[in-house]
């Protein structure tokens, strides 16, 4: 599969880029500027010994990739929706964003709507199949290629083959991830953030996480 990644040259987007291409995806990195998004992916293919990795601008990032993913921080979540909207028809976007409001990282913020990812689901209509993930991991933790992902992912939105399609992607990159139902539920995930941000505050912890108890029947 070939994934874009929109916001791929920040620390979420290139430690997920990286886990992607080491799992034999093709992966292009999209940002506003498009020789920023090149020599990222420069980096990263030096880094990994690999040439799976290229950079582009965002909107041409969004038109090559059969997936995209946005890695946006939320104070440019809307205008850069607008900028990859006629490439997403038919596609599936993963959006990770978190609405964070600076410098109140820890606490909760909750956007119109509820979440900001229904945000997106509403913004972009049914041609496109929203899933929300990935929020609750550390990016330091996704960009140290030697440190195992010790927590878990719920996986939010409406189409539930389009979930599972995150899944079997969070497989591949060693992430445990799990159906959360719909896409209102994304605000689980998006408030968690701020609470971990918090514990990882309060008790010096380097990447808090999260874990989902017990066993799946059969």
């Amino acid at each position: 599969m070939k994934i874009a990644i929109i916001g791929g040259a920040g620390d979420l987007g290139s430690g997920l880029a990286m886990r992607l291409a080491m799992a034999s995806h093709q992966v292009v990195i999209g940002s506003r500027d498009a020789g920023r998004a090149v020599e990222a992916a420069q980096r990263m293919n030096e880094a990994l010994k690999v040439d799976a990795i290229s950079g582009m601008e965002n909107a041409k990032a969004a038109a090559a990739g059969d997936l995209v993913i946005l890695t946006v921080p939320y104070a440019s979540h809307a205008q850069t929706l607008d900028v990859i909207a006629p490439s997403l028809v038919g596609k599936i976007l993963v959006d990770v964003t978190v609405p964070l409001m600076p410098p109140k990282v820890r606490t909760v913020h909750v956007p119109n709507g509820g979440s900001a990812v229904k945000q997106t689901q509403e913004r972009l209509g049914e041609d496109v199949r929203v899933v929300s993930a990935f929020q609750n991991i550390a990016a330091a933790h996704l960009s140290d290629l030697d440190h195992d992902i010790d927590c878990d992912v719920l996986v939010c939105g409406n189409d539930k083959d389009a979930r599972e399609t995150v899944i079997t992607l969070a497989a591949a990159i060693g992430i445990k991830a799990w159906h959360a139902g719909r896409i209102e539920n994304s605000i689980i995930a998006e408030a968690m953030t701020s609470a971990l941000i918090f514990i990882n505050g309060h008790y010096k912890i380097h990447g808090a996480g999260l874990r989902i108890t017990g066993e799946p029947g059969v």
